[in-house]
């Protein structure tokens, strides 16, 4: 009789169980991190260390890195996470201090780098992080300040916190609050009319044709007002892999702005661009957001990838631009500006887009940052191009483009940045 149990390939292990061990935590820290790194990858990874030897850090390093690492933006979350659990062992005291932000003086403050939070949740992940005691050997006087103000809640500290430095925990719950935000716009006055009985100007036809079924008597003089409508929102998202983290969350926006009834929109189409552009407008119509992104993102074959700006505008001029930036469509541009193409050309495509739409609204997560300057080649070509320039960084910033919109004459940083242009 035939046997027909499964055989498994023989599974050599390195001597040291110890190592092991460690590799199947390690995963399993990547895992809470959001990375895949399931039993086929943790075994993949025992035997890429058992073939490369683990004598030399980089040698180790790449050999997990081949196994665990399969997209671009996987990357900062192992590195971080690399270096947490197998080079920096001190690195752990500053990544407790992330996380317990309320405790000061153990560890130099400064701002996590990209994906450390997430990295640290995942490694601590059901570590208890209890206030500590005073260290061994103190000076008397010493002094461990807990800052325990609640003059911000929750919610008001995640609308101010940098979408590249959210956890997952935290940016879930960032998504839930974008789900909320609305994108008012006021209406158009269009230059054809309405009867209206109490509208300024007389309307002489209608007046004229009422008269003639008195037999020419005028009863009363009819009136008009302009005709109100809606305009086109056209979204252009830059998904390069400089703005990944920045571009998921505004896409989530824009399907809530898409999805919204009844606010003020007359159609909402949306654009990504990296190396090439994609149409996802049918994308956003999906009522469930996840399916929607999961949609864009797999028509979209450019995530994380190069920019050429100046290209895909020059795309957008030459395919789209008649079909969706008609009636007054306002623009929403949202991309960092750092682009691969001549600077010439990239001033072209945005001067002819700016000619094409009612308003081109510019947001720049680069703006977050204090000494920002217009020094970049695409960002100077760009600038004198856009009605509005605003920062793209956090959930508050998504609430001011309301307030942009509102204020046809608000220009952001513009002004003053196109002085900095004229100084340098």
């Amino acid at each position: 009789m035939a046997d027909h149990a499964p055989h498994h390939a023989p599974l050599a292990l390195p001597d040291d169980p110890q190592l092991v061990t460690n590799i199947t935590h390690f995963a399993r820290a990547l895992r809470v991190a959001g990375l895949p790194a399931g039993p086929g990858r943790v075994a993949d990874a025992i035997r890429a260390v058992e073939a490369a030897g683990f004598t030399a850090r980089a040698d180790f390093y790449h050999a997990l890195m081949a196994c665990f690492v399969s997209r671009p933006e996987h990357r900062a979350v192992f590195d971080q996470l690399f270096r947490l659990y197998w080079r920096d062992p001190r690195y752990l005291e500053h990544m407790m201090s992330l996380l317990t932000p309320q405790v000061r003086g153990l560890a130099e403050e400064r701002q996590a780098r990209a994906a450390e939070k997430r990295a640290a949740e995942a490694l601590l992940h059901g570590v208890a992080r209890d206030v500590p005691e005073m260290p061994e050997g103190a000076p008397p006087g010493t002094e461990i300040e807990i800052d325990a103000t609640l003059t911000m809640s929750r919610e008001e500290r995640l609308k101010t916190l940098d979408f590249e430095q959210m956890s997952l925990a935290e940016m879930a719950e960032a998504k839930r609050v974008i789900a909320r935000l609305s994108l008012a716009v006021p209406p158009l006055k269009s230059r054809r009319s309405v009867p209206d009985s109490h509208g300024a100007r007389p309307d002489w036809r209608r007046t004229m044709r009422q008269s003639m079924k008195r037999g020419g008597e005028i009863a009363g003089i009819a009136r008009k007002a302009p005709r109100t409508r809606w305009p086109a929102l056209v979204a252009l998202c830059d998904i390069s892999g400089s703005m990944s983290s920045y571009s998921r969350a505004v896409l989530h926006f824009l399907h809530a702005v898409a999805n919204e009834k009844g606010a003020g929109w007359a159609r909402v189409h949306a654009f990504t661009f990296g190396t090439r552009l994609t149409n996802i407008t049918r994308h956003l119509a999906q009522r469930d957001v996840d399916a929607a992104l999961k949609a864009a993102g797999a028509e979209a074959q450019d995530w994380e990838g190069g920019t050429r700006i100046g290209a895909c505008l020059e795309a957008f001029n030459r395919d789209w631009s008649r079909r969706v930036l008609g009636q007054g469509a306002v623009v929403l541009l949202i991309t960092d500006g750092l682009d691969r193409d001549e600077p010439a050309r990239l001033a072209a495509a945005m001067e002819r887009l700016h000619l094409s739409a009612r308003r081109v609204i510019w947001v720049n997560p680069l703006l977050r940052w204090e000494g920002f300057a217009p020094k970049a080649a695409g960002i100077r070509a760009m600038l004198p191009h856009v009605d509005t320039f605003r920062a793209g960084h956090n959930i508050a910033a998504l609430e001011g483009l309301a307030a942009a919109l509102s204020q046809p004459g608000d220009a952001g940083e513009k002004a003053r940045l196109m002085r900095m242009m004229a100084e340098g």
